[in-house]
């Protein structure tokens, strides 16, 4: 019987590439308007190769986009462009269709609910706090409490001693499969694969089930409780 329903933030949850890209894409914009002397192509090009060698969740990248093209950290330059991610990430920063009535409906049936993600604490918190989903669910595991990633079974296996139940009693749903699906199954864990936020195209997920829709973890959920 499922009791609990664990997802992972970033493309399950909120479109984080959305997201990522309208704050950079602001960013750059706004350090260009304050004296940065580069094209808007270059200049992402730069950060996004940085992303790529330091992690999507690094937060210095800025100071070293700088760093590394001008040797030092122009406060003006990247005063303006902090303020303008910020301002555009929490403007994008949206939940996906369906999100937050599906979770209130699953809380009416008494699922609990966990979120298991490789994002650092503080901005996994920031993410949930925005959306003000931060009172919905029972359990967060991020990186900073584990200090693994996904497919590690540390992260799963620290969500289910604090929910107090067994992985059989746990559905996992995620958008990357060699993460999100391979970890929970390896744990006893059955699978969701959210192909909504999926951007690797992948064809087979190797998941219980495969939804183009949050809301298909409701008949999900009856059909394995047989309700």
């Amino acid at each position: 019987m499922v009791k609990a329903i664990i997802f992972d933030l970033d493309n399950t949850l909120v479109d984080f590439m959305l997201m990522k890209e309208r704050a950079v894409d602001a960013a750059v914009h706004a350090m260009i308007d304050s004296g940065l002397p580069m094209t808007m192509t270059d200049a992402k090009a730069k950060i996004n190769a940085i992303y790529k060698r330091e992690g999507i969740e690094y937060q210095q990248v800025f100071d070293e986009f700088l760093e590394e093209e001008f040797g030092r950290v122009d406060n003006k330059i990247i005063s303006a462009g902090i303020v303008a991610y910020r301002t555009a990430r929490e403007a994008a920063l949206k939940p996906y269709p369906g999100v937050f009535p599906t979770l209130i409906e699953l809380i009416k049936l008494g699922i609990k609910l966990a979120v298991v993600s490789d994002a650092p604490s503080k901005e996994a918190w920031l993410r949930l706090s925005y959306l003000n989903f931060h009172h919905l669910f029972d359990v967060i595991v991020t990186f900073d409490d584990t200090g693994e990633r996904k497919p590690s079974p540390v992260p799963f296996n620290r969500a289910l001693d604090r929910l107090g139940l067994k992985a059989e009693e746990c559905l996992m749903i995620g958008d990357w499969a060699e993460r999100d699906v391979v970890g929970a199954k390896a744990v006893g864990m059955k699978t969701v694969f959210a192909r909504y936020g999926d951007t690797f195209n992948t064809i087979h997920p190797g998941s219980d089930y495969d939804i183009t829709s949050i809301k298909e973890l409701i008949n999900i959920v009856k059909k394995e409780n047989k309700w």
